[in-house]
């Protein structure tokens, strides 16, 4: 399972990371993220030990989701040394997130 990243863990857990970091911004009433979800669970899994996977319900956490200018969803950015990377707004194929990584390993 994708880490739970929250506006009290999200420097900690995403700007600190020496691993790179994919973070999927979504909600429990929105369709298109229900089916990114399992997707980022796989990727969690996939690369446990290489790189930080987690999710930020925006609507309990609006302050992460606000400062990166998130206002769709789902949106997933990608994060190298505290920088914002990647983005993919909507739903995407699986490859377009394992790509995003693979590129920073």
């Amino acid at each position: 399972m994708a880490l739970e990243i929250t506006d009290a863990n999200f420097e900690e857990t995403v700007l600190n990371s020496s691993k790179p970091v994919l973070v999927d911004f979504w909600a429990a009433w929105c369709g298109p993220c229900r089916m990114v979800g399992p997707i980022i669970d796989e990727i969690s899994t996939e690369y446990a030990e290489k790189a930080v996977v987690g999710k930020v319900d925006v609507d309990a956490n609006q302050e992460f989701a606000a400062k990166y200018g998130v206002r769709n969803i789902p949106t997933v950015l990608v994060f190298q040394n505290g920088e914002v990377v990647g983005r993919q707004v909507g739903v995407a194929p699986k490859a377009s997130y394992t790509d995003a990584i693979d590129a920073l390993l």
